[in-house]
């Protein structure tokens, strides 16, 4: 029997989350974005979380470790996403990226100081016993169970992977975000004087299957300061158009909105906002 022991999991961890930094600063692949973002968003978070709270061997089996790290992910991200959107920062996906990077690397630093003060023979550590089988000796039965689990194993993979990176088939639905003046996706405008004019950019991408129009309207405190449109936008066509406005009176986390609405209809079919400071 082969025995697999991990003393310390965080650098391997911390050394994905990284490399899923480098790959999304660089526009990276969305094969590698989804491969190491799934961990990232839905294990990483609660799995430190876990081993900050319980750094003993015997606080926890492997079964509880691994439900609970999915359990609290899920947990832990919408509530980071919530604080995040009250802060001037906003939700965005260098927000979001970097605070889920901080709280990773925060976690593991509290999961390490813990493990530490425990004796090694006390420390929780990853191990994994791999017991060499031969397929030759293996029943009828227990060839076929094998590779229905090798079958399912690698289509629930396959299934995952193509539900992450491609929209279903049919689906419909319009993109719609908000770029920096530079066109990427940081460099918002957080802090303004009075009567100075910032720019952003505002973007749709028509995924409907038909040829749409649409108008975007730009509030501040709920009043319409500028309206663009309508225009319209063939199947899958892109459009990115700069968007400037100015704030003549000092406020404290002004909220400015961007609203996309679809056809005439009344009610905004999606909305974009930005907290801002306007100082004298």
């Amino acid at each position: 029997m082969l025995r697999i022991e991990i003393k310390n999991e965080f650098p391997f961890i911390l050394s994905l989350s990284v490399i899923l930094v480098v790959l999304i600063g660089m526009d990276g692949s969305g094969t590698g974005r989804v491969v190491l973002g799934l961990p990232f968003v839905l294990f990483f978070p609660g799995y430190t979380l876990i081993a900050a709270l319980f750094p003993a061997r015997g606080d926890l089996d492997g079964i509880e470790r691994l439900a609970l790290s999915f359990g609290l992910s899920i947990a832990v991200v919408p509530l980071l996403g919530v604080i995040l959107n009250c802060v001037p920062w906003g939700i965005g996906l260098y927000p979001i990226l970097v605070t889920l990077l901080v709280f990773t690397i925060l976690l593991s630093a509290i999961a390490i100081c813990r493990r530490k003060k425990l004796s090694l023979e006390n420390r929780f550590g990853l191990s994994l016993n791999v017991k060499p089988i031969k397929w030759g000796s293996l029943s009828r039965l227990d060839k076929i169970l094998a590779a229905v689990l090798a079958a399912v194993i690698i289509l629930a993979i396959g299934s995952l992977y193509y539900t992450a990176a491609i929209p279903a088939a049919g689906e419909k639905f319009t993109e719609f975000y908000l770029l920096g003046s530079d066109g990427k996706a940081e460099g918002y405008p957080r802090v303004m004087k009075t009567g100075e004019t910032k720019e952003v950019i505002l973007g749709t991408v028509n995924h409907e299957g038909r040829q749409v129009s649409y108008t975007v309207q730009v509030r501040m405190d709920g009043e319409v300061k500028r309206q663009l449109g309508p225009f319209q936008a063939d199947n899958e066509e892109k459009k990115e158009e700069s968007v400037s406005f100015r704030i003549n009176e000092p406020h404290e986390n002004l909220k400015v909105e961007f609203l996309l609405f679809k056809d005439g209809e009344s009610v905004p079919y999606r909305s974009l906002h930005l907290w801002v400071n306007v100082q004298e």
